[in-house]
């Protein structure tokens, strides 16, 4: 009797292996990836690999924010002040143009920023993506 069950639980064992590796066989993980919506604006590393610098993302993104709330015409008058509650660091956006770029609709910009590693001068372009939602395109240092 022990031999007949230990020989069935053998069975059962070597069943669900060759089970599993029919998934790899049928092209696995790179199937499930042909469903992956690419469509989704995202963050980029640095060019040099390194993490970016978490302060300066969230500067980013406030920039980012305003810009795509200002009024053009405002923001030609009279630079438009921005801050960040969450690192301390503020700013102004200035030079502010609108304009379409193969079909997208961007605003060129630049922006000081004062924190507490200093102050700087960017130029950036922020841009509406196709379901309205705004993304950075370019921010470098001057």
């Amino acid at each position: 009797m022990w031999r007949f069950e230990a020989g069935c639980r053998t069975a059962a064992l070597l069943a669900v292996v060759a089970l599993s590796l029919v998934g790899c066989a049928t092209g696995g993980i790179d199937s499930a990836t042909a469903d992956i919506d690419q469509s989704i604006p995202t963050g980029a590393l640095p060019a040099s690999g390194q993490p970016a610098d978490p302060t300066r993302v969230s500067d980013e993104a406030t920039i980012r924010n305003a810009v795509s709330a200002a009024d053009p015409e405002q923001a030609k008058v009279q630079p438009l002040a921005w801050a960040n509650a969450d690192t301390g660091s503020r700013g102004a956006i200035s030079e502010m143009m609108e304009k379409q770029d193969g079909g997208v609709l961007c605003r060129q910009f630049k922006a000081s920023r004062e924190s507490f590693d200093g102050v700087a001068l960017y130029a950036g372009d922020a841009c509406k993506g196709d379901r309205g939602v705004w993304y950075m395109r370019n921010f470098k240092p001057l």
